[in-house]
């Protein structure tokens, strides 16, 4: 194979199934992804799965044939992905193919300090917004890129005919501080507010609406709240927006870059002065309309699917080409 088959060729991406949402919108580009599927379907291991409509290029194969298949990339999504599963799953050659690790995360240690598990400067690191890849220590890695999230939902309008807010969190009350649980039990002593996601019926909430299904549900609440105070930005909030909802949240992380205060939503480490926004806002739809509008236009430019794609395929792509070329240059040494 040579650069010019690289450039030409339909790709072959064998990853992990560790982010639903994330999966099936990475699985709308133009390439195949192959996951692996065991009978237990643990972490990683679950293969397609009932949730997300996945279409053809989403492929299953038996955790034990893995290491019997072509691939061109490796695409790690977790620590387990890099520390574990490629050396129970990946034959010795394939560990050596181009590789891509993904970081969905921010730091969960020390927020500024701590060293990414990922140090082999061989790696693509990829990271999902700006802010995370300036929070992660990444040890001078050469490739280091963002590639911010592109979503795409169903034909979807804003209703805002429910007068309360809507919270999208799996495991919230588990998942404590950083998911902002004490944030959403002070606000919704205030503030009428639904709460949906894994594991929430036992935290006063609705439990789980499927993927699929939720743009069309949380469409009818007035606004959407994210209470969570330290992490990536979420997937929930991009599809929130592409609804045409407003967005309610705290200024943190990479929020600030894309909620702007008072036009597509409202953004504050107040609590109080988020509480008196969000009472505002079931108060006056119209205005809840209009900031939802303006939220719609911000997501359509930011976070497109087709944009999102483009941007995989070219990390994809340039980093084979450049493991393609120290190839190259490891095997003249011996010639």
């Amino acid at each position: 194979m040579d650069e010019t088959d690289i450039e030409k060729k339909r790709l072959k991406i064998f990853t992990w199934h560790i982010h639903g949402s994330y999966l099936y919108y990475l699985s709308q580009g133009n390439y195949d992804i192959f996951i692996p599927v065991t009978n237990r379907k643990s972490e990683g291991y679950y293969g397609r799965g009932e949730t997300f409509p996945f279409g053809p290029n989403v492929i299953e194969v038996p955790a034990e044939q893995v290491r019997n298949m072509q691939f061109d990339c490796i695409l790690f999504q977790s620590e387990k992905n890099y520390l574990i599963d490629q050396h129970e799953i990946l034959a010795d050659w394939q560990r050596q193919l181009p590789r891509i690790y993904v970081e969905h995360n921010t730091p969960e240690k020390h927020p500024t300090n701590t060293r990414h598990v990922m140090t082999d400067p061989e790696v693509t690191m990829v990271h999902v917004t700006h802010f995370n890849k300036l929070m992660w220590d990444s040890g001078g890695i050469p490739r280091v890129y963002v590639i911010e999230h592109g979503v795409c939902i169903p034909p979807v309008s804003y209703q805002g005919d429910i007068p309360r807010g809507i919270v999208v969190i799996n495991h919230i009350e588990q998942r404590g501080r950083i998911t902002g649980w004490d944030v959403f039990e002070e606000v919704r002593r205030h503030v009428p507010l639904d709460l949906v996601g894994m594991g929430t019926s036992e935290s006063g909430g609705l439990g789980e609406v499927l993927n699929p299904q939720l743009p069309e549900f949380i469409s009818h609440y007035r606004f959407f709240f994210n209470p969570i105070r330290y992490t990536s930005f979420g997937l929930a909030v991009c599809e929130a927006m592409m609804t045409g909802m407003p967005v309610v949240a705290l200024a943190t992380t990479e929020y600030v870059t894309v909620i702007k205060d008072g036009e597509s939503g409202f953004i504050d480490t107040n609590i109080e002065n988020l509480i008196n926004q969000m009472n505002a806002l079931i108060s006056d739809p119209a205005k809840a309309q209009r900031m939802g509008e303006n939220a719609k236009k911000v997501a359509l430019e930011k976070f497109g699917i087709d944009r999102f794609t483009d941007d995989w395929e070219t990390i994809f792509r340039k980093t084979i080409q450049l493991n393609f070329h120290e190839y190259e240059k490891k095997d003249s040494i011996y010639q």
